[in-house]
């Protein structure tokens, strides 16, 4: 059954499934698709062509599914999409796609966006992300599952974010973070492996331990470029999920740059 406060405004076209619940103060556009079980708390919008997933709460002060804030943006209709079970707290704010980057944000599921928490137009998102207060994307962001973001991140376009990966507090991301990855500065700089969250995430002894001693040979290697010494460990480490998914993500086609331990962003 759903539960409508009177003081909502419900849009004629938007589709509530079962058991929605929109408190006071709400409004919901006309193009507006919310899942079975979605609660908008109060004083909550949605707009634009925006899906939200079942079971996902959404807190007071939300903006979510307005146009890109981007100024090559023309009208066009693009689309936010986002999964189930997430909690997106006070007063974050996310955005549609954009013509240029496909037209698609895409937020995935069991995500915490924690208050004043930002997604920018074209981003995915994957799934278990964390975005601790303040934290921000830009347009066209990509972040794989289990990423943390600390308090007062930035995290500048077009960056890659590789699972698993955590971002300190107050630390602004130029390039691309590898997975398994723990970058901390005001320009972030690679300081090793998160291995508190490959623990949590049971990966075996002998995992973690290949996974350190190809970041050894990837990061503090004196041979060959970073790509070259990328697909040495791969080959070495033949087999090792974690250390194929780090060189996967190392070797890409394209000129990307990584942050690395050293000064600079090596490519």
């Amino acid at each position: 059954m759903q539960e409508i406060h009177p003081t909502a405004v419900i849009e004629a076209g938007a589709v509530l499934g079962e058991d929605v619940k929109v408190g006071p103060f709400c409004m919901v556009g006309p193009n507006v698709v919310l899942g079975d079980n979605v609660e908008l708390v109060s004083h909550v919008v949605v707009a634009g062509h925006t899906s939200i997933g079942a079971r996902t709460r959404i807190f007071p002060f939300a903006s979510i599914g307005h146009q890109p804030q981007d100024l090559k943006y023309a009208g066009e209709e693009t689309r936010l999409e986002i999964g189930q079970d997430n909690q997106i707290r006070e007063h974050v704010t996310m955005n549609p796609g954009t013509a240029g980057g496909g037209g698609l944000t895409k937020v995935g599921d069991q995500c915490l966006f924690m208050a004043s928490s930002h997604v920018g137009h074209d981003c995915k998102v994957g799934n278990n992300a964390i975005l601790a207060n303040n934290a921000t994307l830009a347009g066209h962001v990509e972040v794989e599952d289990f990423v943390i973001f600390g308090g007062l991140s930035a995290v500048r376009q077009w960056c890659r974010i590789g699972a698993h990966s955590i971002i300190g507090g107050l630390t602004g991301v130029e390039f691309d973070v590898i997975p398994f990855g723990s970058v901390i500065g005001d320009r972030a700089r690679l300081h090793g492996l998160n291995l508190i969250g490959l623990k949590r995430r049971n990966y075996s002894r002998d995992e973690i331990h290949a996974l350190r001693h190809a970041y050894k040979d990837i990061f503090e290697g004196d041979t060959g470029t970073l790509r070259e010494r990328a697909a040495k460990a791969r080959e070495t480490y033949e087999g090792r999920e974690g250390v194929q998914q780090l060189t996967d993500f190392l070797l890409v086609e394209g000129d990307r740059r990584f942050c690395t331990p050293r000064k600079g962003a090596e490519g």
